[in-house]
C-alpha cells in the first residue's frame, strides 16, 4: 500500500523513519506492507535516505490513485486545511499531528471522510505518543465519562518541573527550554495556555460528541506563576501543573485550561519533566491514567503510524467517530468548586483574611515579598472571587485541585 508524507519536518521525518525501521511488524498488523511514495516539502535534502521521495508538487499526490494514505504533518491551517479537504474528497485517509486543524475543522474533516468511504484520523495531536484519542473512543465506551484533566504540555510541564526541583525562576528556565529545542523562540502557543487549551477542546469535543470551540475555553498560562508560589505549595505538600480539563456534572458541560496545586493523591503529581499525563474519571471504570512522552519526533511520529495502521485495515470504509458540528455552550466556570492558594501583602496580624474567608488555613509568610499567603477551604469560583476582590491587600491566587 502506498503512502505519502505532507511535511519533511521534525514529525514528519519521524513518520518516515518509523515506516522503514518497523516495516515489517506494521505490515503485520496492517494486513499488508505500507510504502512511502511521496515526501510533500518545499526545501531540498541532498543525502538524505528519502531524498528520492521528495516532492514539490501537491497534485502529484492528489492525483495518484495509487496512494491510499496520506500522513499529514505539517501544523497550522494553511494550507494544511486545504490539502486535507481535498485528499479527504478524492477517497485517501489522511492521518494527522496537527492540532490546529483538529481543533478549527475536526467534525467537517470526519464527515468528509464519511461521505468519501475514507478516515480522517488524528490520534498524534493529543498528547503525542500517548494514546488517548482511540481509548476514548472504543476501549471505554461503556462509561460516561465525567471528566478529563491532564498536563498536555511538554514544554510548561518541564519549565514547572525546573521551577519546582531547582527553584529556578521564570525567565531563566524559559531561556534553558528554549535552548534545548522544548520551547520555540516565541513561546506564546505553550506558556499563555492556548496549545493546552486547544487540546483539551478535541478531548472535549470527542467526550461530548459536540463541538466544544477552543476560542471560548477560559484559558491562563503559566506566565505569572513564580518561585514564590512554588514555596507556598511546598508548605502545603503539592507542586503546580498547568491543567487542561473538561468536566460534566448533571447536564452541565465544563472546560478550562489554568495552573492548579496538585498533591500527592492526584495522579498527575508525579508527571514531570516533558512528559504528559492524562487522567480519566468514568461513571464505572472510576480513574484511569494514560502517560508517556507529549511530544517529540518518534512519540509523536508513532502515534500517527499507529493511525496508518488504522487507515490501512480500514480502506474504502470509514471508521465511526462521532463528533457533531453542533456547538456546545459552554457552562460558567464559576460554578466549579475548588480551593484557592491566596497571597496578601503585609502581616498576617494585619489582615481580615480569616473574617473574610472563614476556615483559611495559614500557610506561611514571605518576609522578601512582604506577604502572606493562606488557603480557603473549598468554594465556588464565583463566591471566592467576589471575596477576593474584598479582601485588602490581595496580590494573587492560584487554584488547588481538589
Amino acid at each position: 500500500m502506498k503512502a505519502a508524507i505532507l511535511g519533511y519536518g521534525t514529525v514528519g521525518g519521524g513518520v518516515a523513519d518509523v515506516l522503514y525501521e518497523n516495516k515489517e511488524q506494521i505490515a503485520v498488523r496492517a494486513g499488508e506492507a505500507i510504502e512511502v511514495k511521496y515526501i510533500l516539502d518545499i526545501r531540498e535534502f541532498p543525502g538524505d535516505r528519502f531524498e528520492s521521495l521528495i516532492t514539490h508538487d501537491f497534485e502529484q499526490i492528489a492525483n495518484d490513485e495509487e496512494v491510499k494514505i496520506v500522513c499529514e504533518t505539517m501544523g497550522g491551517l494553511k494550507p494544511a486545511y486545504d490539502f486535507t479537504k481535498r485528499l479527504l474528497e478524492s477517497g485517501k485517509s489522511v492521518c494527522t499531528s496537527n492540532k490546529e486543524l483538529v481543533a478549527a475543522h475536526g467534525p467537517e474533516l470526519i464527515r468528509i471522510a464519511k461521505e468519501h468511504n475514507c478516515n480522517f484520523l488524528f490520534e498524534a495531536s493529543v498528547g503525542g505518543g500517548i494514546p488517548i484519542i482511540r481509548p476514548l473512543l472504543s476501549c471505554l465506551t461503556a462509561d460516561r465519562i465525567d471528566e478529563i484533566a491532564g498536563i498536555l504540555n511538554g514544554t510548561t510541564n518541564y519549565m514547572l518541573t525546573k521551577m519546582d526541583k531547582e527553584g529556578c525562576d521564570y525567565a531563566d528556565v524559559l531561556k534553558e527550554a528554549q535552548e534545548k529545542g522544548y520551547a520555540e523562540r516565541n513561546p506564546e502557543a505553550d506558556v499563555e495556555g492556548y496549545d493546552a487549551c486547544r487540546k483539551i477542546a478535541i478531548l472535549a469535543s470527542l467526550n461530548y460528541k459536540k463541538t466544544v470551540n477552543y476560542e471560548q475555553i477560559y484559558t491562563e498560562g503559566i506566565t505569572a506563576i513564580s518561585t514564590a508560589d512554588f514555596a507556598y505549595a511546598a508548605k502545603c505538600g503539592k507542586n503546580i501543573k498547568l491543567i487542561g480539563m473538561c468536566k460534566e456534572i448533571g447536564e452541565k458541560k465544563y472546560a478550562m485550561v489554568a495552573p492548579f496545586l496538585i498533591g500527592d493523591d492526584n495522579p498527575l503529581y508525579g508527571v514531570n519533566d516533558v512528559f504528559n499525563g492524562i487522567a480519566v474519571h468514568g461513571n464505572m471504570v472510576d480513574k484511569v491514567m494514560f502517560y508517556g512522552r507529549g511530544a517529540g519526533k518518534l512519540p509523536t511520529a508513532s502515534a500517527v503510524v499507529s493511525d496508518v495502521v488504522e487507515a490501512a485495515k480500514n480502506i474504502g470504509k470509514a471508521s465511526e467517530i462521532v463528533w457533531d458540528d453542533e456547538k456546545i455552550t459552554l457552562d460558567d466556570k464559576n460554578e466549579l468548586t475548588f480551593a484557592y492558594l491566596v497571597r496578601v501583602s503585609g502581616f498576617e496580624k494585619d489582615s481580615d483574611y480569616k473574617t473574610v474567608f472563614e476556615g483559611a488555613k495559614y500557610v506561611g509568610n514571605n518576609t522578601a515579598e512582604d506577604e502572606f499567603a493562606f488557603v480557603t477551604e473549598a468554594m465556588t469560583e464565583g463566591d471566592f472571587l467576589a471575596k477576593f476582590a474584598a479582601l485588602a491587600n490581595a496580590k494573587k491566587f492560584v487554584r488547588v485541585m481538589m
